[in-house]
């Protein structure tokens, strides 16, 4: 055939086809101009061209197609090529192997004491960890923008002191799904909207426990040993004394003070906030999915097994002091300098920090745990968290249900030290203190206790404390233990014996920003 170059154009009113040699013609078909041999086409086969001259002018772009009606993936089919040939499927067949490929998660049995969990999904994933890899360190400004994100390595060498911004760790935006089947329970989190899946949104949680900058009463997550930053309940005349709290986490405020004083980063916006009970659920799965167990103080270990999977957990935590050499030291207040893992950057790890010898002269030493940059997850002092209210009821005896409701809110806005409207029931605390057997879980996961029986090394491995009033009260959650508790501490220690109006010497909490 000659190149189309070299063949005359028809012209709009030309016949239907014209002749350019001996076995060559050009034929006008729907605008098209199409070069046939006069003597190889049949009919037929004319025929089939002409179909695919329709088709192909039929045909539409895949943005331009209609959305399908309804989200039932049982009613769907697509095209999917076997050994090299197109077939149908149903896209319903296909959505288990796409959650297998693209999320992981973990798996226990409420019926087996062992903390050990079992890895599920994608087993490359466990090793990439993807999600967990995209949490980092960075100053955030008080619009909630990110400055500069640290040296991943160490952050000893850059501006921690609050002069560029707040000490955060970015939790990046990701899927997430809860699942129930008998006395299995399920978590699975992906990179992509999966069915039955919910995002779980980008924001950002203090690297510190939370300081207060005294002349603004302003929550801060900084690395300052000036007077305005001065941590405990400001003891302006320990300065300089081995109790000095300069440099310390603040305490000795209660949770509505916590909010009111996070809140001053940014007038006018609920972004600003204390450490919230949804945030702390957040990190506790992300640590457990990491290291497959429910024990978060199994003891460190910083190599992969052979499987090149995180083994172990984030060791003890400050949590092994001695109830009267601590009130005897500092009457209970915190020690622990903030950023004293900052050598650590985004890594997970311990510290050791060794305790004046005014607390006792054999010189104590404990191990300043780290996860992903965030520092002291538990134990050293217990954290406030809101977006969580108890509605705590007398017993049956002194007319009440019995029951002690939990009541979870994820909109800072609502949050409340009164009530429960904007809060949605979750399940029902247990009532009584114990090892946690088994928590509430549900479609949200959630990690309160529900039944307590367990122990040290078995099930959850960390204590529930909680009293029952004789009259209705509504309690707040603080959650991790502080540095006297040992094996009762850990992530899933939940305490709901206190007020929102409460205050303690070993009582602080965290900063977070959670975008509108």
């Amino acid at each position: 055939a000659a190149p189309m170059g070299d063949i005359p154009q028809a012209k709009e009113n030309a016949a239907e086809y014209c002749i350019v040699s001996d076995v060559h013609r050009i034929e006008r078909k729907n605008g098209f101009q199409i070069l046939k041999r006069q003597i190889a086409m049949t009919a037929e086969q004319e025929a089939i061209l002409e179909q695919i001259i329709e088709a192909f002018q039929n045909g539409k772009r895949l943005s331009d197609l209609p959305d399908v009606s309804g989200t039932n993936p049982f009613d769907l089919i697509c095209e999917v090529l076997e050994n090299g040939e197109s077939k149908k499927a149903a896209l319903a067949t296909l959505l288990p192997y796409m959650e297998d490929e693209c999320s992981y998660g973990i798996e226990f049995d409420t019926s087996v004491s062992s903390p050990a969990c079992t890895r599920i999904g994608n087993l490359s994933l466990h090793k990439s960890l993807p999600i967990h890899n995209r949490m980092k360190g960075c100053l955030l400004n008080d619009d909630g923008e990110v400055v500069e994100y640290l040296n991943p390595a160490n952050w000893t060498g850059q501006t921690r002191d609050g002069s560029r911004g707040q000490v955060m760790v970015e939790l990046p935006m990701h899927y997430r799904k809860f699942e129930t089947d008998g006395t299995k329970r399920r978590v699975r989190i992906s990179e992509y909207p999966l069915p039955g899946y919910h995002v779980v949104g980008k924001r950002y949680v203090s690297a510190y426990e939370a300081t207060v900058k005294r002349s603004t009463t302003t929550l801060c997550s900084v690395v300052n040993m000036d007077a305005d930053y001065r941590g405990g309940n400001n003891q302006a005349d320990w300065d300089g004394s081995y109790r000095s709290v300069l440099g310390r986490p603040a305490t000795q405020i209660s949770r509505i003070n916590f909010r009111n004083y996070a809140r001053k980063r940014k007038s006018g916006s609920t972004e600003w906030n204390c450490m919230t009970y949804d945030i702390h659920k957040e990190l506790y799965w992300l640590f457990v999915i990491e290291y497959a167990t429910l024990n978060s103080q199994a003891a460190f270990n910083a190599q992969k097994d052979s499987n090149g999977y995180a083994q172990g957990g984030l060791g003890d935590g400050v949590t092994t002091l001695e109830s009267g050499k601590w009130n005897t030291f500092n009457s209970y207040y915190p020690f622990i300098p903030c950023g004293y893992t900052d050598e650590l950057g985004n890594g997970t790890g311990e510290v050791e920090y060794s305790m004046p010898a005014e607390y006792d002269s054999s010189i104590k030493k404990v191990k300043v745990p780290r996860y992903r940059g965030i520092e002291n997850p538990f134990g050293h002092i217990w954290q406030w968290t809101d977006g969580i209210n108890v509605r705590i009821s007398p017993t049956e005896e002194n007319s009440g249900d019995g029951l002690s409701k939990v009541f979870v809110c994820t909109d800072p806005a609502k949050f409340s030290d009164s009530g429960y409207d904007g809060y949605a029931h979750v399940g029902n605390e247990a009532r009584a203190d114990g090892y946690v057997k088994s928590v509430i879980f549900g479609e949200g996961g959630e990690i309160m206790p529900d039944v307590v029986g367990g122990g040290s090394t078995t099930y959850f491995c960390d204590y529930h404390y909680t009293n029952i009033p004789t009259s209705e009260a509504l309690r707040g959650v603080l959650f991790g233990g502080y540095a006297l508790y040992g094996a009762n501490a850990g992530f899933a220690y939940a305490r709901s014996t206190n007020a929102p109006s409460n205050t303690d010497a070993y009582f602080g909490s965290r900063l977070c920003f959670i975008p509108a």
